[in-house]
């Protein structure tokens, strides 16, 4: 069984970093798409940062200029540097897989993590 696996979540300050992690334990085929969604209490969950298989990447606006996604193709991980934390940041953060770039950006990936949590307090 295909299990995305997340490390690296807890507690921060505001101004303070982050760097999520998320290994696919077992074989996935394709992976053209990988990325982190969150979903902070009472809001909508929303894409945070995603790769393709190119390197090319998409951020959300929030998150732009301070978040950095990377991929480690050889270790199935993809990495997120989070920079200049704010409270607005807090929330469950799930990395995602998807066989195509459509499926991850569109919140239907084929693969889901459980979930970590980042709390960001001030």
């Amino acid at each position: 069984q295909v299990q995305l696996r997340e490390s690296g979540g807890g507690l921060a300050q505001a101004g303070g970093s982050r760097r999520l992690s998320c290994t696919a334990a077992g074989i996935i085929a394709n992976m053209n798409g990988m990325g982190w969604y969150r979903q902070a209490r009472g809001k909508q969950r929303e894409l945070v940062a995603a790769i393709d298989n190119d390197g090319s990447t998409k951020y959300a606006e929030s998150v732009e200029g301070r978040f950095t996604i990377s991929r480690d193709n050889a270790k199935a991980t993809i990495y997120l540097q989070m920079n200049n934390l704010r409270p607005e940041d807090s929330a469950t953060y799930y990395c995602a897989v998807g066989r195509s770039w459509e499926a991850l950006t569109t919140e239907r990936p084929d693969y889901w993590g459980q979930g970590i949590q980042v709390p960001v307090f001030s």
